[in-house]
């Protein structure tokens, strides 16, 4: 039987997006780099900075940005739904670390990261529900 290990997600800017959600997502945050990572990054003429592939490290699986060419055209396939305290205070929150709002419903409110991908928090009191019609 498989299990999710790794969520992939392509990103202009991974690091800066691994940021966003690290201060995003409890317990999550960006997997620390070593030395030699520096130095292997060094000497593909990057940094930690334009790394081309970030990784989130967390309670649930790993969740990686990595850099793409292709600018994002349509809405995602595939999408996070979020919950955490009252869903205004929870909005407010991810909107200051850089999110937008794009719709507000009942229930839930669909918003932005910093690069467009949309994702959902909910109303903390519904029920998990794997048919938000979101995003």
């Amino acid at each position: 039987m498989a299990r999710i290990r790794e969520i992939v997600i392509d990103a202009d800017k991974p690091a800066a997006l691994a940021r966003f959600w690290a201060a995003a997502l409890d317990g999550y945050s960006v997997r620390p780099y070593d030395a030699a990572e520096i130095a292997r990054l060094a000497a593909i003429g990057r940094t930690t900075e334009t790394d081309p592939s970030v990784a989130l490290d967390g309670p649930g699986p790993t969740i990686f940005f990595q850099e793409t060419a292709t600018p994002k055209s349509c809405r995602n396939r595939l999408h996070f739904d979020l919950v955490g305290g009252p869903r205004a205070a929870e909005v407010q929150r991810l909107c200051s670390l850089g999110a937008t709002v794009r719709e507000e419903h009942a229930a839930y409110s669909i918003l932005q990261d910093p690069e467009g991908n949309e994702f959902c928090v909910q109303d903390p009191r519904r029920p998990a529900s794997a048919s938000t019609p979101a995003a």
